[in-house]
């Protein structure tokens, strides 16, 4: 439902990432993710306006950030969202992370989520960085079924299993933010090595293991050979001691954690 090689858009703005999401919707992309907090969506709006392609072929991510998880103000926001993105409705709208402190009850944004699908601001709904926890419990409040995606961060160095084996339990996706881990994943040796022997690069290598786990990725650019070269690792195969050899790079090696983040798992 979720096509499963996107395009990530946080830290870039104004005319840059109106012609990144431009180059990336030529290449053959057609699953762009923003955010409120990223204030971009306007520019990345401008983009989806000067497409010829059809906005039924278009799967466009927004984020609800924490300020507005009460139950108006999340309505008003995806409105908001919907405007700057030029769109009637966006295809997926996640909670960005959880209430710090739980300053707003999970069941009050969890409903007023639904309720703006019931309006429809947003055809899917979905989470980012929920622990295994909150996750459950964000569940059994909307009903099994209901949330899509919780996207989280997840690369070679930092796996999140704990967080893939819920997704899996609940029957929801997992999609991979930072999924090259802010360019680490060309410093390593092992993605080095099986990388040369694909004629691949290591970022190529990264994200067709993550796709061959039938996880979600959505790798982040501003250069346009990079937006055809990750498109491209979806053609790349990797043998299973290929696939083994990168599970064994997990070192639980988070990069966003802000004071704000709820209990990780690991």
């Amino acid at each position: 439902m979720i096509p499963q090689l996107g395009l990530g858009t946080f830290r870039i703005k104004g005319q840059k990432i109106t012609d990144i999401v431009e180059q990336a919707i030529d290449i053959g992309y057609r699953h762009i993710d923003t955010a409120q907090f990223y204030e971009n969506e306007a520019d990345v709006g401008k983009a989806l306006a000067n497409t010829s392609i059809k906005r039924d072929n278009l799967f466009v991510t927004t984020k609800v950030w924490h300020e507005n998880l009460k139950r108006q103000p999340l309505i008003d926001s995806l409105k908001r969202s919907c405007d700057h993105l030029q769109v009637d409705q966006v295809d997926l709208g996640l909670i960005h992370w959880p209430s710090p402190d739980n300053e707003v009850r999970l069941e009050t944004y969890m409903e007023a989520l639904m309720e703006a699908k019931s309006q429809g601001l947003t055809k899917h709904i979905g989470v980012s960085n929920f622990p295994t926890d909150l996750l459950r419990k964000a569940d059994q409040i909307v009903g099994p079924g209901n949330i899509l995606t919780n996207q989280v961060e997840l690369h070679p160095f930092m796996q999140n299993d704990a967080v893939q084996a819920a997704c899996k339990s609940l029957n929801i996706q997992v999609t991979a933010y930072m999924p090259l881990a802010v360019g680490k994943v060309m410093e390593d040796d092992t993605l080095k090595r099986i990388a040369v022997d694909h004629d691949a690069s290591a970022a190529q290598v990264a994200i067709a293991w993550l796709l061959h786990k039938g996880i979600i990725a959505i790798p982040s650019t501003t250069k346009t050979s990079h937006l055809r070269s990750n498109f491209d690792a979806q053609q790349l195969s990797l043998s299973e001691d290929e696939m083994v050899a990168i599970d064994q790079l997990n070192r639980n090696e988070r990069i966003v954690d802000p004071d704000f983040a709820p209990q990780w798992d690991n």
